[in-house]
């Protein structure tokens, strides 16, 4: 595990405000939940700057049966120490299975999910963690919407993102601008505790279903994005965002 210097991440200053629940920033350890699928090009750049994040970290590496040579290559990482679990699934289950896999495994005190697609930013986390850090949330979502730098791509995704989340903000009645985020950093034992059953791209709304049936505090910040297209390696699509519709409905009618 990595150990992070002492102005790593925000600390938490003056006296504590009641209905805080603070958690010191000197015994943060995130857990780093990876999920990785034909991945081979871009793995070891996503590692190198997972580690180049100065927290204390626990890194988790779930194959979901890539067949482009990741495989192998986690596990030469794995064996450099840049690893510090690797699963394999035999059989291709899904995004959302893989990030169970790596939530089972995981102890640390806050995790976190990385795409490995070079998408999302390890440099955002300190934002991200500082909410919980400071004791005010219970998890936080990065906002592809609120600011940050992001690349320009399709605007079909655009709109498809919001009418997803505005119908999970029905159902939920939270006022996300980015339900459908990868980055959700959640308190580890509250992560752990969620009963969540989603093998595919169904996570992200079972997820924050389940957040507010728990009436989780939530908080949003911005994230830079930098979206890939399809021929760079893009894998949800048109089919995901329409049987997203059915996973909202079925998770936030179910407990």
């Amino acid at each position: 595990m990595t150990h992070p210097t002492p102005t790593s991440i925000p600390q938490v200053q003056g006296p504590r405000i009641r209905g805080r629940t603070p958690l010191p920033a000197e015994e943060l350890v995130l857990s780093v939940l990876i999920p990785v699928y034909n991945e081979r090009n871009t793995i070891d750049r996503i590692l190198d700057e997972v580690h180049a994040v100065p927290v204390r970290k626990q890194v988790i590496c779930v194959d979901d049966c890539s067949k482009d040579g990741t495989r192998e290559r986690l596990q030469q990482l794995k064996d450099a120490g840049r690893i510090d679990v690797l699963l394999f699934h035999e059989v291709n289950r899904g995004k959302g299975a893989a990030i169970r896999t790596a939530m089972q495994a995981s102890t640390g005190n806050v995790v976190i999910v990385q795409d490995a697609d070079l998408e999302y930013d390890p440099n955002d986390w300190p934002v991200l963690l500082e909410p919980i850090i400071d004791g005010r949330a219970d998890a936080v979502f990065g906002s592809r919407f609120l600011g940050g730098p992001h690349r320009v791509l399709y605007f079909w995704h655009s709109v498809g993102n919001l009418v997803l989340t505005t119908f999970s903000n029905m159902f939920t009645n939270l006022n996300l601008t980015d339900m459908e985020t990868c980055y959700k950093a959640i308190r580890g034992d509250l992560a752990r505790s969620l009963h969540l059953t989603s093998d595919r791209f169904g996570f992200e709304p079972e997820v924050t279903a389940r957040l507010a049936q728990v009436k989780a505090r939530i908080y949003e910040v911005p994230i830079s994005y930098s979206g890939r297209t399809y021929a760079e390696g893009k894998k949800i699509g048109w089919k995901d965002g329409v049987a997203a519709i059915g996973h909202i409905i079925r998770y936030n009618l179910s407990r």
